[in-house]
C-alpha cells in the first residue's frame, strides 16, 4: 500500500520543474538524480529521453514501460510592441483553460514572467474582445503575454520566435482533495511518479526492463519513437491520464483503465490480457475503454511498426490538459500492478 502523502509528494516536485516539449532540461537533470538515488543504471540519449534500465533473469528478452516527461503550453511566435508577446499553441493547450494570470517564458538566458491576457471586459462592440465575451471561442490568436519590457529586454533574455511558454511556477502547485490530487501538467507528471514508484520497488524482473521518460510526446511521440526504433522490445507499455467523460465508460476512483483502442491504434490483446490476469490476481478492479481524440507513445510506435505488441495503462484524470484531478490511489495501484506484470506476466 502506497503512502499517498509519499507519492503527493513525489509528483508535486515533478510538478514544479518545468518541461515544455522539446526544452525539457530541467526535469531531465532531477529524473537524472532521483534515479541514480534509487541505484539503477540510468542516462539520456540523443532524442532526449531520459532512460533507466532494470535488468532481468532473461537478458535476451525486454520490455519498456513509458511515461512522457513534456508537458503541453505554448510557443513564442513574434516579439510585438510595448512588451507584448503573441504565442502560438504547443501540443493541446487552450488559453481560456489557463486563464488570465502568470505564465513563465523559457529564455535562453532567463525566465521571464509575463500575464496571459485577453483584454479588457467594458467594451463594446467596437472592441475585439467583445466577440470573445458572447459569440467566438477564445484562441491563441486573440490573446497575447504582457510582460511590460522592450522588445531590446525581452531578447536580451533570450525570448524569441520559439521559446516556450507554460504556467507560472506559483499557479502549478498541486493541491490534495482528499484521496485526489489536483494540478497542471499531471499529464504525465503523476506517470513519471509511477516510474520512480516502479523502480523503487522491482528489484528482479522476469525479463530487462526499460523505464523511458520519453521527450516530445505532446508533438507526435518523437523519443518513444526514436527509442522503439533503436531497442529491440518484446512490448511497450506506455503510463498514461484517461480522460473522465461522459462518453466513456470509466468512472473516477482507484481503479485504474486498460485502453483497447484509440486514436491511432489497437492495442494488443495478449498484452492487455496479460495485465488483466495479473490484476485479477492481485484482487485490482481495472477498467476497459476504447479512446477517441487520444495517442500514446504505444499506439503510436505500434503503428508505425516499431514494436510487435503495445498497451496502454491508464489512470482516470478529470479536467485533461487542463488543472487537472486524479486519485491518488489509481496511480499507486499502476504501480503495483507493472510491478506484478515485470515479475511474472510477461510470457
Amino acid at each position: 500500500m502506497w503512502d499517498y502523502d509519499h507519492l503527493f509528494q513525489i509528483i508535486e516536485e515533478l510538478v514544479m520543474h518545468h518541461s515544455p516539449s522539446g526544452v525539457e532540461t530541467e526535469i531531465n537533470q532531477l529524473l537524472l538524480q532521483r534515479f541514480t538515488e534509487l541505484g539503477v543504471e540510468v542516462w539520456c540519449d540523443r532524442a532526449d529521453n531520459i532512460i533507466a534500465k532494470i535488468p532481468g533473469k532473461n537478458p535476451y528478452r525486454a520490455i519498456a514501460i513509458t511515461a512522457h516527461k513534456d508537458e503541453i503550453g505554448a510557443i513564442v511566435k513574434t516579439l510585438g510592441d510595448e512588451g507584448r508577446v503573441e504565442v502560438r499553441k504547443l501540443g493541446g493547450s487552450y488559453p481560456w483553460v489557463y486563464g488570465e494570470g502568470v505564465v513563465d517564458l523559457l529564455g535562453d538566458h532567463k525566465t521571464i514572467s509575463g500575464i496571459l491576457s485577453f483584454g479588457s471586459r467594458h467594451v463594446s462592440h467596437e472592441s475585439p474582445q467583445k466577440v470573445q465575451q458572447e459569440d467566438t471561442v477564445l484562441k491563441w490568436e486573440n490573446a497575447w503575454i504582457e510582460t511590460k519590457l522592450s522588445t531590446t529586454e525581452l531578447e536580451a533574455a533570450g525570448i524569441r520566435p520559439g521559446t516556450r511558454m507554460v504556467i507560472g511556477k506559483h499557479r502549478k502547485l498541486p493541491i490534495r482533495l482528499k484521496d485526489h490530487i489536483a494540478s497542471y501538467t499531471l499529464d504525465n507528471k503523476a506517470s513519471i511518479a509511477i516510474l520512480l514508484g516502479l523502480t523503487q520497488s522491482l528489484k528482479q524482473p522476469a525479463i530487462d526492463v526499460y523505464l523511458v521518460a520519453s521527450a516530445k510526446e505532446e508533438v507526435g511521440a518523437i523519443g518513444a519513437l526514436f527509442f522503439t526504433q533503436n531497442q529491440r522490445l518484446d512490448a511497450l507499455i506506455a503510463l498514461e491520464i484517461c480522460p473522465l467523460s461522459t462518453e466513456y465508460p470509466i468512472e473516477d476512483g482507484k481503479s485504474p483503465v486498460l485502453l483497447y483502442q484509440d486514436a491511432y491504434s489497437i492495442y494488443d490483446e495478449t498484452l492487455n490480457g496479460q495485465l488483466r490476469h495479473c490484476a485479477k490476481n492481485l484482487d485490482m478492479p481495472v477498467q476497459l475503454a476504447t479512446l477517441s481524440g487520444f495517442g500514446s507513445d504505444a499506439s503510436i510506435a505500434m503503428k508505425f511498426g516499431h514494436v510487435a505488441r503495445a498497451a496502454c495503462l491508464a489512470f482516470p484524470t478529470q479536467n485533461t490538459h487542463g488543472y487537472e484531478i486524479a486519485h491518488l490511489g489509481a496511480i499507486a495501484n499502476c504501480i503495483d500492478l507493472l510491478k506484478a506484470f515485470c515479475e511474472t506476466g510477461f510470457e
